[in-house]
């Protein structure tokens, strides 16, 4: 809202108003509002949640602390969530499409995570929101953002842009200068020369329908990484500040990658799509790590509030959804690899449980526990040990992800 207010002010000449219109400086303000809004209001949503005694259940793993963290508030994702749409809808342009669709993400998710968890604190049902009805929210949210990408005239991406001497980093260039553009069937591959994947190839068998089938090829993948990203966010977030750690850092680097893509010179420098408008999505991402990172305030170790699933299924979404604008949702088993190893995890753990108790009688696990964290847990390792050396790796992880702009 402010940025329409500033950009007034700059037209009568106001003095500094003009500031408003690099991305940067709203960036900038959208990290601090995220960070003051989440320690500050954070502290009086914990005590709310201690009043109606909104604690997390603790049920019986062997694992070592446990039972210090039963009647910790959970449902502590509402602070994320406050803290990521206050900034965005103070500093960031609330017409453009991309923003649009980050706001929908976020209280999309954040309403099926609030659901879950209102069933297992108020209702007192340990299973929460049946699964189904978690998967059916993903899959609509993919249909949504999936379906925006084909009826949508503002999305649209540019190959091979030519930088004009008109524009800078910061300031925007006028819709004339990319009215050559096409619709974005097409995505980034890492680690190959030419690093670009058009979905249409994989569908060259369906000769005249290959268009269609490509746009359903490509909302199901919207639909699988979604419900993915989301459901490892979600098995993630066992320790104390590791799920939202890992989620900031993740953040950090999807906000370089649209901040290089809607950029007309970095752009043609990285010889990358240049995706008209996507540069707002900076100030998301921004508010997104000051949110995260605020939370950590409450929730290190030892957490005084949890996320809850309020918190990482709207963190999972939000992440799989700013991938797939990027292009670079093909990039999202490196960038987001902590979630995938938890996630997998549980999978084979699941999995070769079953097939041994079949084959032998009796189950066997290839982990201590599942998902992957309790494991180490299991082996005597700290729980703050855990997480620091997981944010290291999913450092390493999105430092990988970004140099894929020049490794071909």
């Amino acid at each position: 809202m402010l940025y329409y207010l500033f950009e007034y002010l700059d037209k009568i000449d106001f003095s500094g108003a003009g500031l408003f219109r690099y991305l940067s400086f709203r960036a900038g303000l959208a990290a601090v509002t995220s960070l003051i809004v989440s320690m500050i209001f954070g502290k009086k949503i914990i005590l709310f949640l201690q009043k109606k005694q909104v604690g997390e259940v603790v049920r019986d793993l062997g694992l070592e602390g446990q039972y210090a963290k039963k009647g910790t508030p959970t449902m502590g994702g509402i602070i994320i969530i406050a803290a990521i749409l206050i900034p965005v809808i103070l500093f960031a342009r609330l017409d453009n499409i991309y923003i649009i669709l980050m706001i929908i993400t976020t209280v999309w998710m954040g309403i099926i995570g609030f659901i879950d968890d209102y069933i297992k604190t108020f209702r007192k049902n340990k299973a929460g929101l049946s699964g189904k009805y978690k998967i059916f929210g993903q899959v609509t949210l993919g249909l949504i953002v999936g379906l925006t990408f084909y009826f949508s005239d503002d999305i649209q991406i540019r190959e091979n842009p030519v930088a004009s001497e008109l524009c800078t980093p910061e300031v925007e260039v006028s819709r004339e200068y990319y009215s050559q553009s096409e619709k974005p069937l097409k995505t980034t591959i890492p680690f190959v020369k030419n690093n670009e994947l058009n979905y249409k190839k994989l569908v060259n068998f369906g000769g005249e329908n290959s268009e269609i089938l490509a746009w359903i090829t490509f909302i199901a993948l919207v639909v699988i990484i979604i419900t993915a990203v989301s459901n490892g966010a979600n098995m993630t977030d066992g320790l104390d500040g590791l799920a939202a750690g890992t989620s900031s850092i993740i953040g950090g680097a999807l906000g370089i990658f649209a901040y290089v893509s809607g950029n007309l010179i970095f752009a043609d420098y990285l010889n990358i799509m240049y995706i008209p408008d996507i540069g707002e999505l900076v100030i998301f991402a921004s508010a997104f790590m000051g949110a995260t990172i605020g939370f950590l305030w409450y929730n290190s170790y030892p957490a005084q509030v949890f996320m809850g699933d309020t918190g990482s299924l709207t963190i999972g979404g939000i992440i799989a959804v700013f991938a797939v604008i990027v292009r670079k949702e093909l990039l999202i088993p490196l960038l987001a690899g902590i979630f995938l190893v938890e996630n997998l995890s549980v999978m084979l753990q699941v999995a070769w449980f079953k097939y041994t108790r079949k084959k032998y009688g009796e189950g066997r696990r290839i982990f201590l526990m599942a998902p992957l964290h309790h494991h180490f847990q299991k082996k005597g390792l700290p729980e703050s040990k855990i997480v620091s050396r997981f944010w290291i790796v999913g450092i390493l992880l999105a430092i990988l992800t970004i140099i894929t702009l020049k490794i071909r």
